[in-house]
């Protein structure tokens, strides 16, 4: 079977739809004090207690973002849920509901071991964590050229990238209260690398004329994973060795790196709160970079191919594709490039800006904005979230968000229960719409989490 780039980015894309994924934060939580991981969206945040999670559960968050959604793959026909490629649904249909970029995307943190202590003049943390982040980015021009089929037009899909990376992470906090306005805190992180890969098309260019056909690609695959090969073999209509596949002899740790979080509140006024932190700001060197690539922009030109709507003729649609499948196939055969060496690749650092007032008439109500921007490159996002959030009782407290931003507008909150020793919370940043039959959400933005935690 040969590596076709294109469907590697599709499959991998669409199945991560249909996917629940561990979240990293949950942004509802920021502005309840009580809230008992509020310090890993900024390391100044303290708690009022010391706290041990049960290990495994004290922080689970499932979710999943991106502005390609499960309904605008599958649709409903004659009352069976089918694919955008059914020809009951009509192209102008489809196009209809995307958008020129479409992504998906998450960054996964699940907590296996956490704490949270006063000493040494402040508050202290200590957290392990395995983490892992995917994003994917597929243009619309992509599913045109899938819906529509072999048509006299030009198709540019030069946008489909894709990563994922995993990685273990030892994080040692530090937050202190500078003066009655200022309190600062960080957090030092240790990463040790599991894996990483980048596949992208940096080229890919079909020009499907009545007369001639041109295409163009330039695309590579480049992983960092201990004891990964890639499996070749020989296309018997050119003689070409091409990566037919890859496979992994052993495991390992493949990579070292730093990061640190910082963070600080200031409160000039005894209503006014206002909070900075930048998180993640880091790197890992990952080694054994095995890199898969074209080689370089291949071209493919032909007029030898014409097709006929009658099934029975011998230069039928599936006649003829049968004929130049091998030829086009060339265009997405890469080459095994080898080991380069290692490569460093910065962390996606996000960006935490809030601000609170208190109710000067009820104290134990304070409304909050918050705007948290994940800076990587193609894969930026932002979200804007104002939330009001009440503390009614020692032993409880809640809130509410509206959210807008890259992936649209959604709605999140949190209930939050902290008895003498014990903390259970559960909310969601992203209230769940529509399902489908198997409880996979339509709308690929949704989380819900919860946590159980000892307190002391």
């Amino acid at each position: 079977m040969k590596l076709n780039i294109s469907r590697i980015f599709i499959a991998t894309a669409l199945a991560t739809t249909a996917i629940a994924v561990s979240a990293q934060d949950t942004r509802s939580g920021y502005f309840l004090d009580d809230y008992t991981y509020r310090y890993q969206m900024n390391p100044a945040f303290a708690n009022s207690k010391n706290f041990v999670a049960i290990p495994a559960i004290g922080n689970m968050n499932v979710a999943m973002h991106g502005s390609l959604h499960m309904s605008d793959i599958l649709y409903n026909v004659d009352g069976r849920t089918t694919t955008f490629l059914n020809p009951k649904i009509s192209a102008a249909e489809v196009m209809g509901n995307l958008n020129d970029n479409n992504r998906l995307g998450a960054d996964i943190k699940l907590t296996i071991l956490a704490g949270g202590f006063k000493a040494f003049g402040g508050y202290n943390t200590i957290t392990v964590s395995a983490r892992t982040a995917f994003e994917a980015q597929l243009p619309k021009s992509l599913f045109s050229l899938l819906k529509e089929g072999v048509t006299n037009k030009t198709y540019d899909i030069s946008d489909v990238s894709a990563y994922a990376n995993a990685y273990a992470e030892l994080a040692l906090g530090h937050s202190r209260q500078i003066n009655k306005q200022w309190r600062v805190g960080a957090t030092l992180k240790v990463l040790l690398g599991g894996g990483y890969l980048d596949a992208k098309l940096n080229n890919a260019q079909l020009a499907l004329g009545e007369n001639d056909w041109t295409i163009k690609s330039n695309g590579e695959i480049s992983a960092n994973i201990k004891g990964l090969r890639y499996k070749t073999d020989i296309n018997d209509r050119t003689g070409h060795e091409y990566v037919s596949g890859a496979e992994i002899d052993g495991a390992g740790l493949n990579g070292f790196g730093m990061a640190i979080d910082l963070g600080a509140t200031y409160k000039p006024l005894r209503d006014w709160t206002f909070s900075a932190a930048v998180i993640d700001l880091g790197f890992i060197n990952w080694s054994n970079n095995m890199l898969a690539s074209t080689n370089g922009t291949k071209t493919f030109n032909t007029d030898r191919y014409t097709f006929n709507v009658d099934d029975d003729a011998s230069n039928s649609f599936k006649n003829e594709w049968d004929n130049i499948k091998d030829d086009l196939s060339a265009l997405y055969e890469l080459d095994d490039m080898g080991d380069t060496g290692s490569k460093t690749r910065m962390l996606g650092a996000t960006l935490n800006l809030g601000a609170e007032y208190t109710l000067p008439v009820y104290r134990k109500l304070t409304f909050g904005l918050l705007n948290t921007t994940r800076i990587q490159g193609k894969y930026t996002w932002t979200d804007f979230r104002l939330s009001a959030n009440v503390a009614p009782a020692k032993c409880f407290d809640a809130g509410v968000n509206m959210s807008a931003g890259t992936f649209g507008i959604g709605f999140g909150w949190l209930l939050n229960l902290h008895v003498p020793g014990y903390n259970f919370f559960v909310g969601m940043d992203r209230t769940l719409g529509k399902v489908s039959k198997q409880f996979v959400p339509l709308n690929s933005n949704a989380s819900v989490n919860l946590g159980m935690n000892i307190l002391f």
